[in-house]
């Protein structure tokens, strides 16, 4: 009779779940039905990878919680990625600073120091339901998660998915006690 130990199943679910949240990402509605939504699933070498970027950033910049959700990436199995790509939208509403969208546009995009700007309303709202929907599926499944902007901002750097102008990340995991709810720095 075949056997798989806890782990080994716990592990196996937990890349599903991952692979469901994308789902939940990409089916999630979108501003006027266009979707730019962009999605990445981080784990092994990458993820450590991510992690240390993420270290190099709390000592350039001076803030201790980079290196605290540093050590929340290295402890989570997988990192799932959920950026936008920015464009105009159409409607003039002026929410991004421009009278038009034609304003917008011309305006040109300029990298930040962690996005690329400026942002038009609709699309960082279809980020933050794309975002709401991937966690929604995590939560259903007993999965542990916390949306981090700190992730986003390192995962830009390390460009891993160069198309998104902004990206958030969403570590998750599977353990005794969920090490996202007292996060305390320094440890």
């Amino acid at each position: 009779m075949p056997l798989a130990s806890g782990e080994e199943a716990e592990n196996e679910g937990i890349m599903q779940v991952s692979k469901l949240m994308l789902v939940s990402a990409r089916t999630a509605p979108k501003s006027g039905g266009i979707d730019d939504i962009v999605t990445a699933l981080v784990f092994g070498e990458e993820k450590q990878a991510l992690a240390a970027e993420m270290d190099v950033l709390a000592d350039e910049r001076k803030i201790s919680q980079f290196s605290r959700d540093a050590r929340s990436v290295r402890d989570s199995q997988v990192i799932i990625l959920i950026g936008v790509r920015v464009r105009k939208f159409g409607l003039n509403c002026g929410a991004c600073g421009y009278p038009t969208c034609d304003e917008f546009e011309k305006a040109g995009r300029k990298k930040g120091q962690d996005f690329t700007g400026p942002t038009c309303l609709f699309k960082a709202l279809d980020l933050g339901i794309a975002l709401g929907s991937a966690v929604k599926t995590a939560s259903i499944l007993n999965v542990d998660n916390r949306i981090m902007y700190r992730i986003g901002a390192a995962a830009g750097r390390l460009r891993l998915i160069p198309e998104a102008d902004i990206i958030m990340g969403i570590p998750i995991s599977v353990k005794g006690k969920n090490i996202y709810f007292d996060r305390k720095w320094p440890p």
